[in-house]
């Protein structure tokens, strides 16, 4: 019996979009997300360097001779210029859990779909759809989201965001990531921006500072019907089983498939 080899990143996204340039970067912090993610923050020395909300970036490590790939969590705005995060996975990145430490020297070429409205541009609605780590991606449109209605706020001028509602699904409540900043910018931007949490195997009771905002179960019809209209845009980032589950359900409550957008990674 012969085996298929698992195709790595770049045969994954061989058609996607992608950056020319390859920009050299050096690790700046790193932290525990959760008991299997990692939060890399990497200063970019390439003043040139550029990212947009929703995109990863082909992840290149000196003598590796393997291209990681990793979705960028952090929002383009970002106070500090050049700086970039990402929030990775134990299983897929062994040098970063056995050898990366402060100022380790890597290099990053930007790719994948991107959310970026223009002032111009007609409001939408959107909904983000998350299945494990990724939300990464998505927490960096929600970042984005949440930026631009603060330069709304406070300029009045720029684009004006419709709602934004995330759906989130993990096996329990310590693989939610970024929760508490979730639950932070519902509590900021009351009625634009909304949560809900769902857990499939979570074994001890909930945290209360995650009610009324967590379900136990997977993402249903019944919680997406809510949220459908013909100026709501669909991003969805997870595993393929559950991209292809919510793709389908979205179908059958007649989203237009132009309206989904999704981020396959394995």
């Amino acid at each position: 019996m012969i085996s298929k080899r698992k195709a790595d990143h770049l045969e994954r996204t061989a058609k996607d979009f992608r950056q020319e340039v390859i920009s050299k970067a050096k690790v700046c912090g790193i932290t525990n997300e959760s008991e299997t993610v990692k939060r890399l923050c990497l200063a970019v020395t390439d003043k040139e360097f550029t990212f947009k909300a929703g995109q990863w970036v082909d992840f290149f490590i000196p003598r590796v001779a393997v291209v990681g790939g990793f979705s960028v969590c952090s929002s383009p705005g970002l106070p500090d210029q050049g700086v970039l995060e990402l929030a990775v996975k134990h299983t897929p990145a062994h040098w970063i859990y056995t050898k990366c430490t402060l100022n380790s020297e890597v290099a990053l070429r930007v790719g994948g779909n991107f959310f970026d409205p223009q002032p111009a541009d007609s409001p939408s609605n959107l909904v983000l759809i998350a299945g494990e780590v990724g939300i990464n991606p998505l927490f960096s449109i929600l970042l984005h989201v949440a930026d631009l209605h603060t330069i709304r706020e406070r300029k009045g001028t720029g684009y004006k965001m419709g709602t934004t509602n995330l759906f989130y699904c993990a096996k329990n409540t310590r693989e939610l990531l970024f929760r508490k900043h979730i639950l932070g910018l519902t509590n900021a931007f009351l009625g634009k921006i909304t949560c809900s949490f769902h857990v499939t195997q979570q074994s001890s009771p909930v945290c209360e500072k995650l009610q009324p905002h967590i379900k136990e179960g997977r993402i249903s019809a019944d919680d997406l019907e809510q949220c459908i209209s013909k100026d709501t845009l669909w991003y969805i980032c997870g595993p393929p089983p559950m991209i292809e589950s919510i793709s389908k359900l979205l179908a059958n409550l007649g989203v237009a498939q132009d309206n989904i957008l999704f981020e396959q990674w394995w």
